[in-house]
């Protein structure tokens, strides 16, 4: 039995847009990593600053880029740079090899014929080609070489897009497949998708038949760019920069690279014309319109008297127009359907513009997708796992198949003149109705080769809670779900819209509690929504302000500070597991727990002084309560008291997991950063279990809180005051500052004070519920509310 692999050092060769961003990702999950690249012409022998140019300013431009590809700028510590005249050698000492250079399989066979003399044998040796045959790279090399062999495709950019393909040859040792599928799942955080060796891999080759597919059907239907992105994004599922805009982001240049490919190298594909390229992109290509490289596309942005404007590409004339807002009439009767499987029904039932676009451009990636089922992919899951994780969608076609209904569309592909493959009318007259289902928890794949349902292999080991909620639920209201996730342990999920907090949110926390403590060892909160929380429902504080309700939003905010508090002082352990944004009480939740679990890609920040508020669910109170644990004499004190007051007071939001503790929101020591969302729940009830073996007890209300009192006060005060006075902060910034200095420093106390929780959280919703009272407060809340936009009055 070989020794069990372990990954220290990885070398990434190729420092370009994506051998830099891939380094960068490595250094993020903690290893060292050796990234190389060429030496630029004419450099001296001897100037080793000059030798590695190329290779120091391509990892520079990676690390000030937006959004960056590193969760901490430290963390590119991690990474030590070099060039592959001088530095080769060195790969001796890494784990994995990753070759990132120029897509010319010339190139790359130089690069691994050097890489074989220095090698260690038994070392992981992949490529991130997106199209080069992976057999092709290999020819010449040892065995051992061939063995530990095959492509590893990330997807741009590496941080976050989720999806990893592993594409072996005939050669790959199947224990090398294995581990490179297991380890980029829970520790690069990917889903990870074993592709066969043919031309785009997977995820490409139907992405980019979906792409022109539609790009085909607006040449023939005359319909606008801007009509197909209102189609294709947030409402069926798909990220909001849908169509064109993602073709902008990503640049024409690459879609129509792999468009030609994929030509060029299906000559028995069934639906080879459409890789054909539109009058219009031959165009726009001539034009060098690729997109946001050459800063116009299918859009274009520009200035003017002080303003932006933006223009949409009229595909016909080839000019640009102002863009227009479309509306469909299908569009406006799911605004309320919140469930994506109900609107794409009765989106693709409609009988307007929308209805016949969907039915002409899906109906052909279902039964396209069917088709490459065995050819590129054995199993089908694999395709919506490539579609989900590599473009952002929610639903793969398969499973947009299913929401549908399998045989009724069939039906209607038929006389649409798409048929699908042979096996799916053999599945339905074998007596299965779709191509998943979920059984005990767990999610089932149909398997054209047995003909039978099989479990999703890797995912043994995920809790989620779309799995489980329908057989487990315990109790439930109108914004959330109490399930149980077993061994003792409870789940409440919020599913309210953008999981905002209200009355419900409040009812379904205290509930939670009340049966943890009641029946089970702890309770777990968690969601599988787009974010965990965006805050609370700042609609209802608006309105009670605005009807002047004083002393209804004090009880209001009162019974939030209460659940916070209940949280905390519960008898069983509360574990919090937050995702994406956890902004405003979302944070405020995290902070009150006995232990957060969260996902390396957390946006979390106390946000309430964007609408002229300060945080009033116990977030000011409980970073008073920090800085008292973390204060020592003199200077230091007030420099903690500056940074904290600065973190609420500049609606800092951290751009990871990791920069949230250096913001003070997650505590070093004791919260947890998980990479692999999908593994999230099922750690985050591993801690739950742990603190409860390990006897849980529930903690005392403090009244031992050292705040500052006048000392920091006037710190306070007279940095807004300076602010203010460089045109920095406005006049209502000032007094919202005051607000929050005041609480932060226990009041106008004369001295160094030790005080209760309940006295600054009495301090804190006084300051809340006065600045509600203010109409520039309000005006910023309206802004947000009607425009989504922070207004600074």
């Amino acid at each position: 039995m070989s020794a069990k692999r372990i990954i220290k050092k990885v070398a990434v060769l190729g420092s370009g847009v994506m051998g830099s961003r891939i380094a960068c990702h490595f250094a993020n999950i903690g290893l060292q990593v050796l990234l190389l690249d060429i030496v630029p012409k004419d450099a001296p022998a001897t100037d080793k600053k000059a030798r590695n140019k190329i290779v120091n300013d391509a990892l520079d431009f990676a690390l000030k880029s937006n959004p960056s590809p590193i969760y901490l700028k430290t963390f590119a510590k991690r990474i030590t740079t070099g060039n592959f005249d001088d530095d080769m050698p060195k790969i001796a000492e890494c784990d994995w090899v990753i070759e990132v250079v120029v897509e010319r399989l010339d190139i790359k066979q130089k690069v691994f014929e050097t890489v074989e003399k220095f090698r260690k044998p038994g070392t992981l040796i992949t490529s991130n080609t997106s199209g080069i045959p992976i057999h092709l790279m290999a020819e010449g090399r040892s065995d051992d070489f061939k063995q530990h062999f095959c492509g590893t495709h990330f997807f741009n950019p590496p941080r976050y897009l989720k999806l990893l393909e592993i594409i072996p040859t005939k050669s790959t040792k199947p224990e090398v497949i294995d581990f490179l599928m297991a380890y980029g799942e829970k520790y690069l955080g990917k889903t990870t998708v074993q592709a066969k060796d043919t031309p785009a891999f997977i995820g490409n080759r139907i992405g980019v038949f979906s792409i022109m597919s539609i790009l085909h059907y607006v040449e023939k239907t005359g319909m606008t760019v801007e009509e197909v992105d209102k189609l294709t994004g947030p409402v069926i599922g798909h990220p909001k920069s849908a169509t064109f805009r993602t073709t902008d982001v990503v640049g024409l240049d690459t879609m129509v690279h792999v468009a030609n490919g994929l030509h060029e190298n299906v000559p028995e594909d069934e639906a080879r014309k459409l890789f054909k390229l539109p009058g219009f992109v031959n165009g726009m290509m001539k034009n060098n319109w690729l997109g946001s490289k050459t800063n116009q596309g299918f859009y274009k942005k520009e200035k003017k008297d002080g303003a932006n404007q933006f223009f949409a590409l009229d595909l016909k004339t080839l000019e640009y127009q102002p863009s227009q807002k479309v509306k469909f009439p299908s569009l406006e009767t799911t605004k309320s359907v919140d469930n994506l499987k109900e609107r794409l029904k009765i989106l693709f039932a409609a009988k307007d513009k929308a209805g016949d676009f969907y039915r002409a451009t899906f109906y052909h990636l279902f039964a396209y997708s069917s088709n490459r089922i065995p050819e590129i992919a054995d199993e089908l899951y694999k395709i919506d796992a490539a579609m989900n994780a590599g473009f952002g969608w929610e639903q793969g076609p398969f499973e947009k198949w299913d929401a549908l209904g399998v045989k009724h569309t069939v039906s209607e592909m038929e006389a649409a003149g798409h048929k699908p493959a042979q096996w799916v009318y053999d599945m339905l007259e074998s007596g299965a109705e779709s191509f998943y289902k979920v059984e005990n928890g767990k999610r089932l794949y149909y398997d054209i080769s047995s003909k039978n349902y099989k479990l999703i292999p890797g995912t043994e080991n995920f809790i989620l809670l779309d799995n489980i909620r329908s057989a487990n639920t315990l109790w439930k209201n109108s914004g959330t779900t109490i399930t149980d996730i077993g061994d003792g342990i409870i789940n409440l999920e919020f599913h309210t819209k953008m999981n905002t907090i209200g009355s419900e949110v409040i009812e379904g926390i205290t509930k939670a509690i009340s049966l943890a403590e009641a029946s089970y060892k702890g309770l777990v909160i968690s969601n599988e929504g787009a974010n965990f929380s965006a805050g609370a429902n700042v609609g209802m504080i608006f309105m009670m302000a605005v009807e002047q309700e004083f002393d209804e939003l004090n009880m209001v905010i009162k019974a939030f500070q209460n659940t916070m508090m209940r949280i905390r002082y519960s008898s069983i352990p509360v574990v919090v597991a937050p995702h994406q944004m956890a902004l405003g009480g979302g944070c405020e939740i995290c902070l009150h727990a006995d232990k957060v679990v969260a996902h390396a890609e957390l946006y979390m920040g106390l946000v309430e002084f964007g609408v002229g508020l300060i945080p009033g669910g116990g977030g000011t109170k409980e970073f008073a309560l920090r800085l008292s644990d973390e204060l020592q004499d003199g200077d230091i004190e007030l420099n903690n008291f500056r940074d904290r007051f600065l973190t609420i007071g500049q609606a800092k939001v951290s751009t990871s997991a990791y920069e949230a503790f250096e913001f003070g929101y997650l505590k070093k020591g004791r919260d947890e950063v998980v990479v692999s969302q999908n593994r999230l729940l099922a750690e985050a009830k591993l801690h739950c279990l742990q603190l409860a073996d390990e006897g849980y007890v529930q903690p005392i209300q403090r009244t031992d809180i050292r705040v500052l009192g006048k000392q920091a006060l006037g710190l306070g005060y007279v940095g807004a005051n300076t602010m203010y006075s460089g045109n920095y902060i406005s006049e209502h910034d000032v007094k919202i500052s005051q607000k929050l200095a005041y609480v932060l420093s226990g009041g106008d106390l004369s001295q160094p004070s030790l005080v209760s929780e309940d006295y600054l959280l009495g301090l804190e919703r006084e300051a809340f519920v006065s600045l509600c009272a203010e109409r520039k407060t309000l005006e910023r809340i309206q802004s947000i509310i009607t425009g989504g936009k922070v207004l600074r009055n």
